[in-house]
């Protein structure tokens, strides 16, 4: 049974909702931490228990060591998932390879992909191996990051490890065919995303036996920040309480 140490190292519950109503698990993407979720809360509120996954080697978790492979992480948050609500997974981008990895040790009641190609689908980058100035210059390009933190070399030297460590390990993710999931799979995605096309984000179909949704927004990579409210409005829809 999972310690309430380990739990409240690794979750950050960011709504309330009344008992009955799900518990989305939200994985940040490469670089990113759970107060990224933080501007969604008041959207979810009464709706969902939103709660964020925060990785270590970031924010208060700064002193721990990065981990750079997808499924080390999967394999250390699935056990700790409480079952006390309906579990919900949402990850974007490399927190999609995440959610997807957890959902195949702990399959949940409905899995949210977002911003990222389906596992099967290989792609031969190699953003991790770029010196500093080409990582921030590939992270700047996607808009994820508050492009000041660039101008502050202290807080670059902050965040560049974790960065670096995130790119290397979804990068480096390769999918082993196996069992396909049986739960609800929802894959959501901006019509303009570079790293992601509306084709390769509909590949995810093939990932669960179970009911299968595409939907896109408008936007790039970080389509999620400029429709929080619409984002919420089609997940809560999609995925009504019990």
């Amino acid at each position: 049974m999972a310690s309430t140490l380990d739990t409240d190292l690794w979750f950050r519950r960011l709504s309330e909702a009344p008992p009955g109503a799900p518990r989305l698990v939200c994985f940040p993407h490469a670089g990113g931490s759970a107060s990224w979720y933080q501007p969604f809360a008041r959207h979810f509120e009464g709706r969902a228990e939103l709660v964020a996954v925060q990785y270590p080697g970031r924010q208060d978790r700064r002193s721990e060591p990065l981990i750079d492979d997808i499924r080390a992480l999967a394999d250390q948050i699935a056990p700790l998932l409480p079952g006390d609500r309906p579990l919900h997974l949402f990850g974007h981008s490399m927190g999609a390879m995440i959610a997807f990895e957890v959902a195949l040790r702990h399959e949940p009641d409905h899995l949210f992909v977002s911003g990222r190609r389906a596992p099967q689908l290989v792609r031969d980058d190699r953003v991790h191996q770029r010196d500093d100035a080409g990582l921030i210059a590939e992270v700047r390009t996607l808009a994820g990051t508050n492009a000041r933190v660039f101008d502050d070399e202290e807080l670059v030297r902050m965040v560049l490890p974790a960065i670096r460590a995130d790119y290397r390990a979804a990068e480096t993710y390769r999918y082993r065919p196996g069992p396909a999931l049986r739960c609800p799979l929802t894959a959501l995605t901006g019509d303009a995303d570079p790293k992601a096309s509306v084709d390769e984000v509909g590949q995810w179909r093939e990932r669960t036996t179970g009911h299968f949704a595409l939907k896109v927004f408008s936007g790039g990579h970080f389509f999620l920040s400029d429709n929080r409210s619409a984002v919420a409005d089609f997940v809560s829809g999609e995925s009504p309480s019990a």
